[in-house]
């Protein structure tokens, strides 16, 4: 039940991140849709292709999908009608959040199958950050992860996985680890946006 919540704020705020950029970006309905299913359901799709978890997540649950169509259409006419402009943060924030969110639940459906932390880690950066490179080749852009000197993404999806694991091995309580992904993961990349923090290769 809890990977279950996780897993529908991590959908939230991945798919609002999506819509923003999509806006940004002055795409109609389809488009703000597809990049908005993609950024919150790619990583995890990938995930569980690579797992060999079927049928795929949102499959099961299409009420996932269903559920980013309907906060598209509001959003889209909220902006549209309201003529607000989209700053940076309203991007980066909700980003930032999905990625301490989606790594955990990345790491946690990747430890039920009972593999090795390192397969478990990679799994939790995967779900984290593919629907982030989704969206920004999307989007026209050089995804975030793929940039040299940009800021830190992957390590804080990366960092927030190992996080889960360890609070998970070491209490056996969901809540804790995910709390210390999400804490690890939000807080490493907002670090690194304000503070202008890249790593050195």
């Amino acid at each position: 039940m809890l990977l279950t919540v996780i897993e529908i704020l991590g959908i939230a705020v991945a798919a609002f991140s999506g819509i923003m950029e999509a806006k940004r970006n002055s795409m109609d309905l389809i488009g703000i849709y597809t990049v908005a299913f993609m950024t919150a359901l790619g990583g995890g799709t990938i995930r569980d292709i690579l797992l060999n978890r079927y049928p795929i997540f949102w499959v099961i649950h299409p009420e996932y999908a269903v559920g980013i169509f309907i906060l598209s259409v509001i959003t889209a006419l909220v902006l549209r009608y309201k003529q607000i402009i989209i700053r940076p943060y309203a991007i980066i924030i909700p980003d930032a959040l999905a990625l301490g969110l989606y790594s955990a639940i990345g790491a946690a459906y990747a430890m039920e199958l009972n593999v090795s932390w390192f397969i478990a880690v990679l799994m939790g950066t995967i779900t984290a950050t593919f629907g982030g490179v989704m969206r920004d080749i999307l989007c026209n852009k050089v995804p975030d992860i793929f940039k040299h000197g940009g800021h830190l993404y992957a390590t804080c999806a990366l960092s927030a996985a190992v996080m889960y694991i360890l609070v998970k091995s070491a209490t056996n309580d969901h809540a804790s680890a995910a709390t210390a992904s999400l804490i690890t993961a939000t807080a490493l990349r907002l670090l690194s946006v304000k503070f202008d923090i890249t790593l050195p290769i």
